[in-house]
């Protein structure tokens, strides 16, 4: 049995949890937020061929180095020219060191490499869980730009144990998320009133 520890983890446990203990004064290691799982979802469109479909389900696999799964339509809906049993998405669950290489890979490779990035929203769920929204799947270096035949986008969710939003932002930048900054608009200054002559 190896002891490989992904970067992500041992920086989790070594920096992370010390300061999240210090700041948020936690008595027990297990009131301490972690990430639980990362999950990768992509559409399909509704008249992809075979082929668009086996596509996507590969440049998603190499993505998330696990094998993902279709998802199919329960029923048929003829305004979206939806059958049954017809392929419309795929996703990935990650957990493990698999989840730890993955956000490494998403932070210090895939972010950086958007065009004029300042940075993702600071805006969690309500429940300690951020989404990010990503339009063009090539800024992965797995994915190479020469066999794309049509770009997907990707939504990554990433679970965490945590009870609130402040805990989980604290928890995600101190493992490298690139927040944007949130500029405070400046107070409104009063006019001075005119004296009556």
């Amino acid at each position: 049995m190896s002891s490989y520890i992904p970067v992500l983890k041992k920086l989790y446990v070594e920096q992370a949890i010390p300061e999240l203990t210090k700041s948020r004064g936690y008595t027990n290691k297990h009131q301490v937020p972690k990430i639980a799982k990362i999950t990768l979802n992509t559409g399909i469109d509704a008249e992809a061929d075979k082929n668009q479909i086996a596509d996507a389900a590969r440049d998603l696999g190499l993505i998330a180095g696990q094998k993902p799964v279709l998802t199919k339509t329960r029923k048929a809906i003829s305004n979206f020219k939806l059958k049954p049993n017809q392929t419309v998405g795929a996703f990935v669950t990650l957990r493990g060191n698999a989840m730890w290489e993955f956000l490494y890979r998403l932070l210090s490779v895939a972010l950086p490499t958007i065009r004029d990035f300042r940075g993702v929203s600071p805006k969690l769920d309500g429940q300690g869980n951020y989404n990010i929204g990503i339009s063009d799947f090539t800024i992965f270096p797995e994915i190479t730009v020469e066999n794309v035949k049509k770009t997907m986008g990707l939504d990554i969710s990433i679970v965490t144990t945590a009870e609130t939003d402040e805990e989980g932002r604290e928890l995600l930048k101190l493992l490298g998320m690139p927040f944007r900054r949130v500029e405070q608009a400046p107070a409104p200054t009063k006019a001075p009133t005119p004296h009556a002559a």
